[in-house]
């Protein structure tokens, strides 16, 4: 499989909707856990709301439009078809929670009784956004690994951490600390952005020519048949279902601080404000260095690159937690969390893209996040119950480094594994 030859123009225009996609990803997560929180939800609750749900429509959602994806081909290309279909889902759950105390206060009043209406109404909205969220986000990676180089992968995905740092600091900095009084305005804002400007970047973007796809064997047409199909091929090879594991554990070994370390500010006493400042002044010096670690993912290999940034965060979340007393050293903490976090994520953001088989990447992915998606319902959820239960947030960063350890285990497992498909590249 060669991936299709595109003009620079294309990659400027990948560049630009992934500026918009990182507003989407870096706002709207942050907006709706404040929101939750204002009207009433507990953490476990804003967990189970956040994280779980969206994981749960992951499972159902994502295998399907990744194998479909896989599979298709038309006149637009294999990708830029689905990404047209679930702009508007996503403009249609930013809109909706915008206006959500509105309509669950009227709902409260004239139909279900005022309780947890808002909540309710919230939380639907919430749903459908991530539903178009979520199929989105596979099937934009996916056009990533159709139209780029592999030999290119970790610079331009250095670019790509390039935008997303810009998009979260403008964010951050400015918008953050407003979020609570203007939620309204900021959705909507974001709505119509990331609508305008992801649906252009679809029209714009042309794919190459694909090979056809892989024809089906007798038997295997129809939606059980194509199940089967699914599982056998992502799930049957022992190497894939390490690197599944390998991929949640990375995850997990953010997630904690990532969740519930804006409800560790107010506990502190650090305004919203400050918090976002906090995080922004960590996005600038994660700016300045995302090109070099691209390169450096391109020239020593991701995994590699990957592994040692893991084990130095495990060790400097072990330090955060201890050193945590005042707004000053949680400032400190919360920098040095998303700058070594954000170092993994430049250096390994180009993993999967390396070792998944190419001709089937969204498949793939799609199997991984389900496995992920399995734990993230239970754990994430459990994190957040644990904090409440001990009633110490420094925990989030102990549980950020026992997870961290855990992922450079399983990452030398990896490593050291001799069983390489072909079609990868050796490290």
């Amino acid at each position: 499989f060669a991936a299709p030859k595109i003009p620079g123009e294309t990659r400027v225009l990948l560049l630009v909707g992934d500026f918009i996609w990182s507003l989407r990803e870096r706002s709207v997560g942050m907006i709706a856990r404040i929101m939750f929180k204002q009207f009433g939800a507990p953490d476990w609750l804003n967990g189970v709301i956040v994280v779980s749900i969206p994981t749960a429509i992951g499972m159902l959602l994502g295998p399907v439009i990744s194998y479909r994806s896989d599979r298709y081909r038309s006149r637009w290309g294999r990708r830029i078809p689905f990404l047209l279909i679930t702009t508007p889902i996503v403009v249609a759950g930013m809109i909706g929670m915008a206006f959500s105390p509105m309509i669950g206060q009227w709902l409260g009043e004239h139909v279900f009784g005022v309780g947890n209406s808002i909540l309710l109404t919230l939380a639907v909205f919430w749903v459908i956004f991530e539903f178009g969220a979520i199929a989105g986000n596979a099937i934009f990676s996916a056009l990533i690994n159709d139209v780029v180089p592999h030999e290119f992968l970790g610079r331009f995905y250095g670019l790509f951490r390039i935008m997303s740092l810009a998009a979260g600091i403008i964010f951050n900095y400015w918008f953050l600390g407003k979020c609570e009084e203007h939620y309204m305005w900021l959705f909507i804002g974001l709505g119509v952005i990331y609508g305008v400007g992801f649906m252009l970047m679809c029209l714009k973007v042309k794919e190459g020519d694909y090979p056809p796809p892989p024809m089906p064997k007798e038997g295997e047409v129809g939606f059980i048949p194509a199940v089967k199909t699914y599982f056998r091929e992502s799930y049957s090879n022992p190497y894939y279902l390490l690197l599944f594991l390998f991929f949640m554990s990375a995850n997990f070994a953010f997630a904690a601080i990532n969740t519930y370390c804006i409800f560790y500010s107010k506990q502190l006493n650090v305004s919203l404000d400050t918090y976002g400042k906090f995080i922004a002044y960590s996005y600038m010096i994660s700016f300045v260095v995302a090109y070099f670690l691209g390169w450096l993912a391109d020239r020593f290999h991701p995994l590699r690159c990957g592994l040692v940034t893991m084990a130095i965060y495990g060790v400097s979340m072990l330090w955060c937690g201890y050193i945590i007393a005042n707004e000053f050293t949680f400032g400190i903490a919360v920098v040095v969390h998303c700058v070594v976090s954000g170092a993994y994520f430049t250096l390994a953001a180009s993993l999967p893209l390396r070792l998944y088989p190419r001709s089937r990447f969204a498949q793939f992915a799609s199997a991984g996040g389900l496995i992920a998606s399995v734990g993230s319902m239970v754990v994430v959820p459990l994190m957040g119950a644990f904090v409440n239960w001990h009633g110490d947030y420094r925990w989030l960063f102990y549980l950020n480094a026992i997870l961290s350890f855990v992922t450079v285990a399983i990452g030398l497992v990896v490593y050291k594994d001799e069983s390489f498909p072909g079609e990868h590249e050796a490290i």
